[in-house]
């Protein structure tokens, strides 16, 4: 196998900023960058060479107009299964056929991992609150949970039975009664024997036999047999977060997100061979950004050298390999306040702070979906057991989102409650406003209550 060649930036070089830049943006949801595969599988579907976004708005367009027989049809074409009304929906006895022979030790860990996220989303949950003012009036704030909620699970290159717990449980926490999981018809989807053993362990009835553009568009506007949702989370391929896109608005989304990254950031005192483990793990998603940032020039060579040695060693070594040449980057800054200026720069998704002072580089850090403090935190504990959701900010996008929690499946209202005396006291200032904005029937509207009794 041929010497890793991942690139090396030195902040400071004539085209550093460029290539940070092309770092930070070359993973996002742009829609403009397909495979030859994808471009032949859109000639074979539609005829003629579209653009991602143009297939994705057709395929919701067909599925809003024509229903289960668009679904149906872009079903067959791209995952070559064909589907009836009858074998849409995973029936109950499937997932329960497949949670009795499922491995009890695999069901064990479902559970505790279950309890470690439902205690963190629990701790976290928005509260309603009030605000008495005796005699006068009472102000609160309400939380209701989302009605109806879609969930994607992803089933093309690997079964994520993580990915399930990390966005039901905290829509459980949050109180939502109804939801809904489409996955794909792929031995990696609701072929999947371990996934459908997930969600009946999990208390999901609700499974649907299709992923993809089309899915998404069958949850937002409702086709026979699947009705619509109110709220669409989880992550997806280029198409599946250019449907979210398309569809925001009509329903609620978590983020759109790209492939997976990570960012470390570390100084003299961090280990070589942890950090190429991490960085390794993250390529292994392939695609997958991984990039080191430190003021400490041996720590890049020893990481580059740990790289090399580590990745023969994987079961996924070529696509792990041609993810870290594509998409990671071993950057040298001049010193740890440039470090953490680079990293807000990258708003990444997963960052990792392993230095002398992790707690204290960690303040100075705002842009990041999950961050991961000490040699003794790596990416996979929150991917897979920790707690919080593995649903993050993708593409920069940390820079404005946040990752998926409980919270997100709350609704908040305002609920106003005035005695007369407690109008009386506020009319005055809501008169003159009103008045400003001309508008005389909302004056009117308190007047009529304060000084006709």
């Amino acid at each position: 196998m041929p010497p890793l060649n991942i690139r090396r930036i030195r902040r400071g070089s004539a085209d550093a900023t460029a290539q940070l830049i092309t770092l930070r943006s070359q993973l996002g949801a742009r829609g403009n960058i397909v495979s030859p595969r994808g471009r032949a599988m859109t000639m074979q579907v539609f005829g003629e060479p579209l653009t991602p976004i143009q297939v994705v708005e057709r395929i919701c367009a067909d599925v809003q107009a024509r229903g289960a027989a668009a679904l149906f049809h872009y079903t067959e074409r791209f995952d070559e299964v064909r589907l009836s009304p009858e074998t849409l929906r995973v029936s109950r006895r499937e997932m329960a056929d497949a949670h009795a022979a499922a491995d009890p030790a695999l069901l064990e860990t479902v559970r505790r991992v279950r309890q470690n996220i439902m205690a963190f989303q629990h701790g976290i949950l928005h509260r309603s609150a009030s605000m008495p003012m005796a005699g006068l009036h009472e102000l609160q704030l309400r939380y209701r949970p989302m009605r109806r909620v879609g969930v994607l699970i992803p089933g093309g290159a690997a079964a994520y039975p993580s990915t399930i717990l990390m966005t039901v449980v905290p829509a459980q926490a949050a109180g939502v009664k109804e939801l809904a999981l489409v996955m794909p018809p792929t031995p990696f989807g609701a072929g999947n024997p371990v996934l459908l053993a997930v969600c009946h362990e999990l208390g999901i009835t609700e499974v649907y036999r299709v992923g993809g553009a089309q899915a998404v568009a069958a949850l937002a506007y409702g086709v026979e047999g699947m009705p619509a949702v109110d709220m669409i989370v989880g992550p997806g391929n280029m198409f599946v977060a250019l449907a979210k896109r398309h569809v925001f608005g009509t329903v609620a989304i978590d983020c759109i997100a790209g492939p997976s990254e990570v960012v470390v950031l570390a100084d003299e005192t961090a280990r070589a061979d942890f950090i190429a483990a991490d960085m390794l793990a993250q390529a292994e998603h392939s695609p997958g950004a991984s990039i080191l940032v430190t003021p400490h020039e041996p720590l890049i060579d020893a990481v580059d050298a740990e790289l090399d040695r580590q990745l023969s060693a994987l079961s996924r070594a070529e696509l792990t390999r041609d993810s870290l040449e594509r998409f990671g980057a071993l950057v040298l800054v001049q010193n740890l306040d440039e470090a953490i200026e680079t990293t807000n720069a990258l708003a990444p998704e997963h960052l990792e702070i392993m230095t002398a002072d992790d707690k204290a580089v960690c303040d100075r850090i705002d842009n990041a979906g999950a961050i991961f403090l000490g040699p003794y935190s790596p990416v996979a504990v929150g991917d897979y057991a920790a707690g919080p959701s593995h649903t993050l900010p993708t593409g920069g996008t940390a820079r404005f989102a946040s990752g998926l929690s409980a919270c997100d499946f709350l609704r908040r209202s305002s609920v106003l409650s005035f005695t007369r005396a407690g109008l009386a006291e506020m009319a005055g200032d809501v008169l003159r406003l009103a008045g400003v904005e001309g508008l005389t029937a909302h004056a009117e509207s308190v007047r009529v209550r304060v000084e006709g009794g």
